[in-house]
């Protein structure tokens, strides 16, 4: 990331991207907590069925510092983080590549998906029985699953965290997920008010580059 980014810019970016969406019960892991053999399957069911999702998040960085917003996905690969408008912040997923916008400093940067933990909710053909592992939690209700590829520790680790929900797809709610970078830097978000498979415009991925317009952002 070039210099002249800002502060807020770059811890942003880290939270939102190197990281990935916890609401609902936050679980806590326990050795004495029975994992369920066909957990992960149901995980990927879940991720398959999942055609698109509307939530409110709650982003919060390991200083405690949080910012809110709409998260809009749509399979395959399409993924938006609109935040709150103090923040002058955008992230977008064309399907090919993430991209950051700060309005503030009208910077742009891109990277390939296949470089983001959020790989894991974007490639829903993803084998999650090669990068996944299921840990233990004290809630039956509740499925956590560790994805992270350990032959590129540099694109750190991703722990999903479902809610058992008859009425959502493959039958679990995904509530949010916590990250670590590769400098071990910790990033939670929280979803609430999931909206599963509604019907989502292409254009909702849509965004105004601010280096070429002085107009209003997106």
């Amino acid at each position: 990331m070039p210099l002249i980014w800002s502060k807020t810019a770059a811890v942003l970016m880290s939270a939102a991207v190197l990281a990935a969406p916890l609401a609902a019960p936050q679980p806590a892991y326990s050795q004495a907590a029975a994992v369920q053999p066909n957990d992960i399957a149901q995980v990927t069911r879940h991720l398959k069925a999942m055609q698109s999702l509307r939530a409110q998040f709650v982003q919060t960085d390991r200083s405690g510092q949080s910012l809110s917003g709409t998260l809009t996905l749509k399979q395959p690969g399409r993924i938006r983080f609109e935040y709150q408008k103090d923040a002058q912040l955008l992230i977008v997923s064309d399907g090919r590549a993430l991209t950051m916008i700060d309005y503030q400093v009208k910077q742009v940067q891109r990277w390939p998906i296949r470089n983001s933990p959020l790989g894991a909710l974007l490639d829903p053909s993803r084998d999650l029985t090669r990068y996944g592992k299921l840990l233990k939690t004290t809630d039956p209700d509740v499925v956590s699953v560790e994805v992270r590829d350990a032959k590129r520790p540099e694109y750190g680790v991703i722990t999903l965290v479902f809610i058992r929900s008859a009425s959502a797809p493959g039958g679990l709610s995904l509530t949010g997920w916590v990250a670590l970078d590769s400098q071990n830097k910790r990033t939670t978000i929280r979803l609430s008010g999931q909206q599963y498979n509604v019907a989502v415009a292409d254009n909702a991925f849509a965004w105004t580059d601010p280096r070429r317009t002085t107009g209003p952002r997106r």
